[in-house]
């Protein structure tokens, strides 16, 4: 008993030393707390996650190390419902072009406030530029911020033994060093973390593919994690924690094993079908079409459902254009000029969810 007593509260305190935390980031958002939104519902979580793509230390191998000068390649919004029977994830554009405040640099100097893409936020001012930017321009407040690099995503696919897709086209990628047979495959954490950053060789090469992408490779994640009770076994969940907290950076909220194992253990019921993924409604700016700006009003109404904690659904892209289409023909299925007497439907978005099959799409 007392060995693993012991055990126990060794591996405890190993999972525990291996957060980063980001008390910086907790100190800058305190100066502008009066500009910040007031949270809406109780017992709603909203977190940012964010993937660096620092090449600094052991990430150099997948890239020019910049001289620690990082920016968020990948940022998405994780709503937790307040019940928690369900998970929105909303990607958010790196080329997405948006108002950046004055923020604080890593050398102590204020930024002029800007108009430019998003994933100069956290190359200007980090972590807390980013929550600052998004805050803005969503009106949701920001609970808590996850920061992983390329290593932590790896170990974490590596340590759920792989994860299965499905591709419908071959890929030879010798930028991402990636090279994929079409049909279901599991890949490992080398491979996967090639599949969700390469663009050249995939689809159009777009930015858009590659979100996509990202998403339903995090709800094969989520699906296998749940499929395998990874979630409900110790045992299990040991090397997928030390994966991910060896290469995390979290606000104090999350900062230590206890707090991360209740956001987990919050999230371990909700059904695959319920855990959804998009990105924010947007078209090519009218400046750049190299660029992105938000759509409005889809964008808007979108961040308004998730502030207030309602619900918003997904659909294949295909589907949704297709009910868009039948709408403004007036197939809809109502009378011309008939008033709906029917609840307010639940806005729905082009994306996907956990429980999608990608052989089947």
């Amino acid at each position: 008993m007392l060995i693993a007593a012991g055990i126990g509260w060794w591996m405890y305190k190993k999972l525990d030393g291996n957060i980063t935390t980001d008390t910086g980031a907790v100190a800058e958002l305190k100066a502008y707390e009066k500009e910040r939104p007031t949270p809406v519902v109780v017992d709603a979580q909203n977190i940012l996650l964010i993937g660096s793509d620092s090449r600094a230390g052991d990430n150099r191998k997948y890239g020019r190390d910049d001289g620690g000068s990082q920016r968020s390649d990948t940022t998405i919004l994780l709503h937790l419902a307040a019940d928690r029977k369900s998970a929105t994830a909303v990607s958010i554009p790196r080329d997405l072009m948006v108002e950046i405040p004055s923020c604080r640099t890593a050398d102590d100097k204020k930024t002029r406030e800007r108009f430019t893409q998003f994933n100069s936020a956290f190359e200007l001012g980090g972590t807390a530029c980013t929550i600052r930017t998004v805050e803005r321009m969503t009106g949701i407040r920001i609970d808590h911020h996850m920061v992983v690099d390329f290593n932590g995503f790896k170990d974490m696919v590596d340590a759920v033994d792989g994860v299965e897709i499905c591709l419908k086209e071959p890929i030879n990628d010798k930028d991402a060093h990636l090279e994929l047979p079409a049909g279901r495959q599991t890949l490992n954490g080398e491979e996967a973390l090639g599949y969700v950053r390469a663009r050249k060789s995939l689809g159009n090469g777009s930015d858009t593919e590659r979100m996509e992408r990202q998403q339903q490779f995090l709800g094969a994640l989520v699906n296998k994690m749940q499929s395998n009770g990874v979630l409900l076994n110790p045992t299990r969940l040991y090397p997928v924690l030390d994966a991910a907290t060896k290469s995390l950076t979290t606000d104090p909220g999350l900062a230590s094993l206890r707090d991360l194992y209740d956001l987990v253990r919050g999230m371990r019921d909700v059904p695959t079908e319920q855990v959804q993924f998009l990105t924010v409604p947007r078209q090519p700016y009218r400046n750049d079409p190299n660029r992105d700006e938000l759509v409005e009003p889809g964008a808007g109404d979108l961040f308004k459902q998730l502030r207030e904690d309602k619900p918003v659904a997904v659909v294949p892209a295909d589907e949704l254009e297709e009910a868009e289409r039948d709408q403004e023909s007036g197939r809809d299925g109502k009378p011309d000029g008939a008033a709906s007497e029917s609840p307010t439907p639940t806005p729905t978005y082009s994306g996907s969810s956990a429980a999608d099959d990608l052989c089947k799409q």
